[in-house]
């Protein structure tokens, strides 16, 4: 029997902080407790998680949240993620190399390092991405899981690819299927 996939814990600690951040310390607790999830409070993850914990609070604020609210929270999650992954997980030196290179070529290293680590956030899912002219990031999510957590992926790769890679950076997204086959597809103009 294989083991739960895992990812890393910042998927459920930055929601916890988006979720502060949007409503208060105070109000973002009542609503974890709602949800079923206030074992959080004060007590968040500090190691690698079964994915079906993050996927499980996701679908536990879907019932609690408007979804362009939910949608706007976890890309702020991504985004949370993305600035912890700057301040202590992708290396100073590789970060000042990155960002002076021209786009294209910046955009290449950074996924191909992405893609090392790309277990610690697919958990069960796949990672791939392509370059060119316009590149694109494809993570899939074969956890049954909620479309609307592709904005949790959305919000890190915006930040990241506007910090290493191109300040001016956008992204069209598509996220496509249903639980336990969801594709999300982010074209990178950058």
């Amino acid at each position: 029997m294989t083991a739960p996939a895992k990812i890393g814990p910042n998927s459920i600690i930055q929601t916890v902080a988006a979720l502060e951040a949007k409503y208060g310390k105070a109000e973002a607790d009542a609503r974890l407790i709602v949800a079923g999830h206030g074992h959080l409070i004060g007590n968040p993850p500090s190691a690698m998680v079964q994915e079906e914990k993050f996927h499980n609070l996701v679908k536990a604020l879907d019932k609690e949240l408007d979804p362009g609210v939910l949608a706007e929270l976890l890309n702020d999650s991504g985004q949370r993620t993305a600035a912890y992954l700057l301040k202590v997980r992708i290396p100073g030196f590789f970060q000042k190399l990155l960002k002076p290179l021209p786009p294209g070529l910046a955009f290449k290293l950074l996924l191909f390092a992405i893609g090392k680590n790309a277990w610690t956030f697919t958990g069960s899912g796949d990672f791939s991405y392509t370059t060119g002219q316009t590149p694109v990031i494809t993570v899939r999510v074969t956890y049954p899981a909620l479309p609307v957590v592709g904005n949790f992926y959305l919000g890190t790769f915006t930040k990241l690819l506007r910090e290493l890679v191109n300040p001016d950076t956008k992204i069209d997204t598509s996220i496509t299927g249903e639980s336990g086959n969801i594709t999300c597809r982010y074209t990178c103009h950058i």
